[in-house]
C-alpha cells in the first residue's frame, strides 16, 4: 500500500507500509535505535514509533550507512521477521564507492572470506583474526570504475551478518569504502561527506502471507 501520509518534519522515508511491516529508507547520520545517553535517543525507530505505534525492531543499520530497513509491526510480525533474518531468508544488497580499481572476474561476484571479532581495547570496532574470528562472508562485484577519482563502485550482498562486516572486509582487502571515518585511512576517509555505503535491495518473506517481497532503492551518491 502506498506509505501513509507524514509531515516533512518527521524526517521519515517510508517505502512501504501495510499491517504487518513498515520499509524506510533511512538517511545516514541517524541512528537506527537509541545509544547511551540522552544526545543519542534521536533515532530511526524512536521517529517510526512515533507514527506507527505498534512498530518493533528487527535489523539495524551502522549509523553511518543509510538505505531500506524494516520493522515489524506487532509481536508475531517480529517474531517471524527476526526468524527470517536468524535463517538466513533475508536478502540484502549494498552499493558502495570503495578506493582504488577494485577487481572482480568479469560480471561474477568475488568471494571475501575473513573471519572477524571485536576488537576489544578499541570497542566497537572489529578486526580480522583467523584464530579467534567468527565466519564472515561477502560477495562483491564490480559495477563501474572511475580512473579519474581512483575509486569503484560495487555491489556487496553479505552472506553472514557481522557487524561493520562490508566496511571491515573492504578494507582488509586494500579498497576501504570512501568516506568511512571508522575503518578507512585519513586519504580515503576524506574523499567523501559521507559513508559511501547504501543498502540497495532488500527481500524477504511476508511475515503474515509468506509471499517473498522485494524492494528497491537507489543511494544519493
Amino acid at each position: 500500500m502506498p506509505a501513509e501520509p507524514l509531515s516533512a518534519a518527521s524526517g521519515l522515508a517510508v517505502v512501504y507500509v501495510d499491517d504487518a511491516f513498515v520499509v524506510l529508507n533511512k538517511p545516514s547520520g541517524l541512528l537506527s535505535v537509541p545509544g547511551r545517553g540522552p544526545d543519542k535517543q534521536d533515532c530511526l525507530s524512536s521517529r517510526v514509533q512515533a507514527h506507527f505505534a505498534d512498530a518493533l525492531v528487527v535489523h539495524r543499520l551502522d549509523m553511518a550507512t543509510s538505505g531500506l530497513l524494516v520493522m515489524a509491526r506487532g509481536a508475531l510480525a517480529q517474531r517471524r521477521l527476526n526468524d527470517a533474518f536468524a535463517q538466513r531468508v533475508v536478502h540484502k544488497r549494498y552499493l558502495a564507492w570503495v578506493s582504488g580499481q577494485l577487481e572482480t572476474p568479469g560480471d561474477d561476484w568475488r568471494e571475501i572470506d575473513l573471519p572477524i571479532i571485536v576488537d576489544w581495547p578499541n570497542r566497537p570496532l572489529r578486526v580480522i583474526d583467523h584464530q579467534r574470528g567468527q565466519a564472515s562472508v561477502t560477495r562483491v562485484r564490480v559495477l563501474q570504475h572511475d580512473a579519474t577519482r581512483n575509486r569503484t563502485l560495487v555491489e556487496l550482498e553479505p552472506v553472514t551478518g557481522r557487524s561493520h562486516q562490508l566496511r571491515v572486509h573492504l578494507q582488509a582487502i586494500g579498497h576501504p569504502i570512501l568516506g568511512d571515518a571508522l575503518y578507512a585511512p585519513a586519504a580515503e576517509a576524506a574523499m567523501a561527506q559521507r559513508l559511501q555505503l547504501h543498502a540497495c535491495n532488500l527481500a524477504f518473506p511476508h511475515p503474515i502471507t509468506g509471499a517473498l517481497i522485494h524492494f528497491e532503492c537507489g543511494a544519493d551518491f
